[in-house]
């Protein structure tokens, strides 16, 4: 399911499942609309759903239009690019949205779980929480399967689950955050290529701007698929999946990144909560200014299409934001 670089960067194409269900019986609509959901299809019409072209999802879409079928309903698939009305990012936006839905129930039960096993006492509880983290843990899997685009929310879902699994060890000595990343002083992180993923947002950008910012004024940072790409040789890879510096536990990227860095700042203490409550939507800080900045970072990517005009309109916000706070201190 993974695609190249290439063809991220050019065209893109699409199946289109066109159905036409039967009204009764009603079971059967549910059926098909669960398979749908299975396969990761999402719906760009009342009765259009749409899949990545590759043969995984034509097989998938050919099962499913031979289930139709039988059950008394009409269905064609077809091959399709996108040419006016939505666009491929649109697309791949609504894929996105639907994963970031499933990988928000799953984070919202790992936090659940988490705050249980502070107060688990006895190996029965244990054994039930290592139990549901293997439930949590399959459900992660399966939906990663039909993440054919590299959804945000798997970061926020996969680090926490990996911090109960961490915490659930047999070994008491593990500590949560991993060996293999020391702290690193900023000169150790200068001249390095920065990797991330397309389609930056509120994390990704304050990132790009705290690393041009406070750790390399020349940094080179490289936008690529979120799914499917292989790392070079001296490059960091943040806020992606299996990235060097990405979530950690329940901390967003920026948080990891500042610690990682070594930067003691008031200031970009104050900014790290208010990026972490955007990000993942948790409120664990619930600072006033959140709504107010999360409305303006939106507004950048609205208005701006291209990840680098996001990154520069987004410094000027946290310019800003860290004067004030700044300011604000003194």
């Amino acid at each position: 399911m993974n695609m190249s670089e290439n063809d991220a960067a050019t065209e893109q194409r699409w199946l289109l499942l066109i159905h036409q269900l039967p009204s009764k019986p009603a079971y059967f609509r549910v059926k098909i609309w669960r398979r749908l959901q299975g396969i990761g299809a999402v719906a760009v019409k009342s009765t259009v759903y749409a899949l990545p072209a590759n043969a995984e999802t034509q097989e998938d879409f050919e099962w499913l239009l031979k289930e139709i079928v039988e059950g008394g309903g009409e269905a064609m698939v077809c091959e399709a690019r996108l040419i006016d009305g939505l666009s491929d990012s649109q697309a791949r936006a609504l894929f996105d949205a639907a994963r970031d839905e499933d990988y928000s129930a799953i984070a919202d039960e790992a936090r659940a779980l988490s705050a249980r096993l502070e107060t688990a006492g006895t190996s029965h509880e244990r054994a039930d929480a290592r139990a549901q983290t293997g439930r949590l843990r399959k459900r992660l899997k399966d939906i990663a399967a039909i993440d054919f685009f590299g959804a945000t929310g798997r970061l926020s879902a996969e680090s926490l689950l990996a911090d109960i699994e961490r915490g659930l060890a047999e070994d008491t000595d593990m500590t949560k955050q991993s060996p293999e990343f020391p702290t690193q002083t900023t000169a150790d992180l200068k001249g390095r290529v920065w990797v991330t993923r397309k389609g930056v947002h509120v994390d990704r950008i304050a990132c790009s701007w705290l690393i041009r910012r406070f750790i390399d004024a020349d940094a080179t940072i490289r936008f690529v698929p979120g799914k499917g790409y292989q790392p070079k040789a001296g490059e960091l890879r943040f806020d992606m999946f299996e990235g060097e510096i990405t979530h950690e536990g329940d901390r967003c990227s920026f948080e990891v990144l500042l610690t990682r860095a070594g930067i003691a700042d008031p200031a970009l203490q104050a900014i790290s909560e208010i990026v972490h409550d955007i990000d993942l939507k948790d409120g664990k800080f619930g600072r006033e200014d959140t709504a107010g900045i999360a409305s303006l970072i939106a507004g950048v990517c609205a208005a701006n299409p291209e990840d680098e005009q996001r990154i520069t309109q987004g410094a000027t916000v946290f310019d800003n934001l860290y004067q004030y706070f700044r300011t604000k201190r003194g």
